[in-house]
C-alpha cells in the first residue's frame, strides 16, 4: 500500500476541567518536517511527541497542535492544607526552642512550601499522560486517511498506466508502416533533387535515415517503466521517490518518442504520453 503525505486528523477527551484535543495535519514535503503547538503545560511532551510522529512518519510538513480548552467558570480552588501548615508551625516553634534567634516563619515562605497550597486541578502528570493516550488515537486516523488518500493515489496512477499502454498499443502496429511511408518520401525527394534514387550513397543514406526514426526501442522502454511503475504501486512503502524518479525516466523516453517522430500520429501520440505522464507527477507529489 501506498500513503499519501495530506491527511488530516483529530482527537479530543472531556476532562472535569475542560476538553483536551490534538490535531494533526499534513501536506506533501520533499522531507519530515515536524511543526510542534504545544501549551507551555505540555513543553515537556515535545520529545515524546517527536518519537511517535518520526517513528510512523517519513514525509510531509506535519503539524501537531495539543490544546486544553478549559469549561467556563471551572477555575480551579485552592485550599490550605491545615495539617501540613499546623505541622510546619510546630517544627518552627521547636526550632526556635533549640534556636532563641531563629526568626519566625514568614507567610509568604509558609505559602510557598510545597503541598501547603492544595487544588483540585489536574495534575500536569495526568494531563500529559493523558495527552499522549489522544496523540495515539489521532495518529491511528491520520494514518488511516493517509493510506485512504493513498489507494486513490493508485488507482489514478494506475488508470493513467493503461492509458498509455493503450496508447502504444494503438500505434505499434502501425510503426512499420510509418517508417515505409517516411522511407518513400525520401526517396521521392530524391528523385525530384537528383533525378534518381538508385545510387548506393543514397540507399544507405535511406537506411540509416529510416533508423534514427525507430522508435520500437522507445516503445519497449517505455512497456518497461510502466511495469516497473506497477510493481512500485503493488509493492507499497515509501515509493514517492522512486517514482518520481521514474516519471523522469518515462518523460525522458516519451522525449525521445517526440523527437523522432516522422508523422502527426506519432507526434499525437508523444503528446498524449506526455500528458499522462505529467498527469502521473502531480499525484505523486502526494506520495510518502
Amino acid at each position: 500500500m501506498i500513503y499519501s503525505m495530506t491527511g488530516y486528523a483529530s482527537s479530543q477527551r472531556e476532562l472535569s476541567h475542560g476538553v483536551l484535543a490534538v490535531e494533526l495535519r499534513a501536506v506533501n514535503h520533499r522531507f519530515l518536517d515536524l511543526s510542534l503547538r504545544l501549551p507551555e503545560e505540555f513543553r515537556a511532551l515535545e520529545g515524546a511527541i517527536r518519537e511517535k510522529l518520526t517513528g510512523c512518519l517519513n514525509r510531509g510538513k506535519l503539524e501537531c497542535r495539543v490544546n486544553f480548552n478549559a469549561k467556563e467558570g471551572s477555575a480551579s480552588q485552592l485550599r490550605l492544607n491545615n495539617a501540613l501548615v499546623a505541622e510546619l508551625l510546630r517544627l518552627a516553634d521547636q526550632v526556635k526552642e533549640h534556636q532563641a534567634t531563629a526568626g519566625d516563619l514568614r507567610m509568604g515562605e509558609l505559602l510557598r512550601w510545597p503541598g501547603v497550597i492544595e487544588s483540585d486541578a489536574l495534575p500536569s502528570e495526568v494531563l500529559q499522560s493523558t495527552a499522549l493516550e489522544i496523540l495515539d488515537l489521532a495518529l491511528d486516523d491520520f494514518l488511516a486517511s493517509r493510506a485512504r488518500e493513498g489507494e486513490k493515489l493508485a488507482v489514478i496512477l494506475l488508470a493513467r498506466a493503461d492509458e498509455m499502454e493503450q496508447v502504444l498499443a494503438e500505434i505499434k502496429p502501425r510503426l512499420p508502416q510509418i517508417i515505409e511511408e517516411y522511407e518513400s518520401k525520401l526517396k521521392q525527394r530524391f528523385i525530384d533533387a537528383i533525378g534518381t534514387a538508385d545510387d548506393d550513397r543514397i540507399r544507405q543514406e535511406l537506411v540509416l535515415f529510416a533508423q534514427k526514426v525507430d522508435v520500437q526501442e522507445e516503445v519497449d522502454r517505455l512497456h518497461t517503466h510502466i511495469a516497473e511503475l506497477r510493481r512500485i504501486v503493488k509493492t507499497g512503502g515509501n515509493a514517492g521517490k522512486r517514482l518520481d524518479f521514474l516519471m523522469q525516466e518515462l518523460n525522458r523516453e516519451a522525449n525521445t518518442f517526440g523527437s523522432k517522430s516522422v508523422s502527426v500520429d506519432t507526434t499525437k501520440v508523444a503528446m498524449a504520453l506526455k500528458v499522462l505522464i505529467e498527469q502521473m507527477r502531480e499525484q505523486i507529489q502526494n506520495i510518502e
